[in-house]
Parts: structure tokens; sequence; C-alpha cells
């Protein structure tokens, strides 16, 4: 249908060392899954001072990538991170699993929930989230969703932290999600169903109609994290592919990123100099990935001052 996509290729950024390998430590989320796997890479996001921050899912860690690539770990709690982003005014959201909306103290280290209950109704398990030039949060509430049990969700939790709005229900596994450059669509994965939707978004905020952009073939999972550069065009991670697809705004693939370590990607952000490095979590072999990009990622809400227009 369209030509081939240009190859990119990728180096290694920074590799989890051996010291912080968690292989005996029990885990409820690996053990659901039946592997043994000493992390479980997701979630990176750029935090002002160049910090990669990212977490580790199987084992409830919180860790930051300093710029030359050397990881710590900031906390460990009783929980499953899935997705995180950094707020404009430098708190730190984390997408969990087992306990909702929760948010990061990066100065005291310490992390308490933030929304659990939407309309008195328990969240089924977040997956991930994303910042709107406005401060409004959009996130997926995935849980164990699937093609024969479509229950997923997006919300939006509005800039004034109290009102939340249901977009979207009846989804196989919405994961990942970024708007485009003019936030008047939202993208998201539909893990199982192995397509990015596009929510459209009307003025003043209201849903419109939802269409399937892009479709994709083969892998035994499907499209995981995503992030839109200043060309409008999304980078869409391919789970258990080892790749990362370039996707132009009409949704022609026009470059295919692969994995130099394992399978397992997981997700991206931009950054680097001229944020026109594209980094991606690989949660096989607990690396973090580099990709250099002709265009620079969009500016990230973490980065803004306010003054941004849309």
């Amino acid at each position: 249908m369209y030509p081939a996509a240009e190859l990119l290729q990728t180096e290694v950024f920074a590799r989890l060392p051996e010291s912080m390998h968690l292989t005996d430590r029990p885990s409820t989320w690996l053990a659901a899954r039946h592997v043994k796997m000493h992390s479980f890479l997701e979630g990176p996001s750029f935090d002002r001072a160049g910090n990669l921050w990212c977490v580790d899912l199987a084992h409830g860690r919180i860790l930051r990538v300093d710029p030359s690539g050397n990881f710590e770990v900031i906390l460990q709690y009783d929980g499953e991170p899935n997705g995180l982003k950094i707020h404009q005014d430098g708190r730190i959201f984390v997408a969990d699993h087992l306990h909702g909306l929760m948010l990061l103290d990066p100065e005291h280290r310490t992390i308490r929930p933030y929304l659990q209950n939407v309309r008195r109704e328990g969240l089924k398990g977040l997956n991930d989230l994303f910042f709107a030039a406005n401060g409004d949060l959009y996130f997926t509430d995935q849980g164990e969703s699937a093609l024969e049990n479509p229950t997923g969700r997006v919300f939006r939790l509005r800039a004034d932290g109290q009102t939340v709005d249901l977009l979207m229900d009846g989804l196989a596994g919405p994961n990942g999600l970024v708007m485009n450059r003019a936030e008047n669509v939202l993208y998201v994965a539909i893990t199982h169903d192995n397509a990015i939707y596009a929510l459209r978004m009307e003025p003043g905020g209201a849903m419109g109609k939802v269409s399937r952009f892009i479709q994709l073939s083969g892998s035994t999972a499907g499209p995981d994290g995503m992030a839109i550069d200043d060309a409008g065009n999304l980078a869409v991670v391919h789970a258990q592919a080892g790749t990362v697809w370039v996707f132009s705004p009409i949704g022609e693939p026009l470059y295919r990123i692969r994995s130099c370590a394992g399978l397992r990607t997981t997700n991206v952000a931009y950054g680097g100099v001229n944020r026109q490095s594209l980094y991606i979590t690989e949660a096989e072999q607990g690396v973090i990935l580099r990709a250099h990009l002709p265009y620079p990622g969009k500016l990230m809400y973490s980065h803004t001052d306010g003054l941004e227009q849309r």
C-alpha cells in the first residue's frame, strides 16, 4: 500500500547495571505473566535538567537516568507504575496499574495516591498519560481489557485537578496516548486491536467522532507508547516487535526504527540536543535505546512556561 519505510538504527544510550537487577524478588506482575525478568522499563520522560525518568513496572521502582546514562533508583514502593509524565511545575504523575494516578515528589522521594476513583467507581488499572498544553491530563484505564473483554477507557482530568471526563469506553487495551500538534486529535494505541485510534476533539473539549487511524500487523502484542514531533509525525512503539514506527500526519510510514537490543520495546520520549533524538525503553534487556531523527520532538508540557500556544 505504501513504499517501504526507511530503516533507522539505534544505539544503547543506557543499560540498567547488574547491581540493580532484581532476579529473586517476588513480583505479582511477572507471576501473572509467567515470566522472570530483572526489570521491565517503561514510561520515559525528560525533566528540565536533561534527566530521563522511567519506571520499572515489574518491581515498583521509579528510576532516573542522568545525561551520561547512569541509573539511580529514586524510590521503590508496592505498586505497578506503568506511565510517567512531568507537570509544568515539576510534579511527577505516575499511572499505576494497582493504585490509580499517583503523585511523586521528586525532592522528598515520596509517592502518594492522587486519583483512585472516578464518580465513586474504582479505576481498572491505569497504563499511560499525557499532558495537553493547557494542563489537562489524559490517561488510559486499561485494566485487563482485550478483544474478548473490551472494557478499557480513556479519561481526561481537567487542569483544575477536580473535573474528570470519560472520553471513551469499550476499548480492547487502551495504552499509550498523545495529541497531534493542533491538539484537536487524541491518538490512542489500542494494543489488542493492533491499531491507533484517532479521537477528535471539538472546540471546548467535547468528544467528536472516533476513527481507526493506523492498522498495524504482526507482533504478539500491539502498539504501546507514542510521541509526536514538530512536523506532526507520530512515533509508535510496536511492542514485542523490537520496532518503533514513525508515521506522517496522514498515516504514511516514514521510518522503521529497529531495536539493537531485545524485542520488548515499550515506550518513547524525545530528548537530547534540540530534542532530535528518540529515546526508547526496551524491557527485555533493560536498556534505553537512542535513534537520531530529522525533526525535533514537540515541546512537552513539562518544558513550557505557560506562554506557549497550542
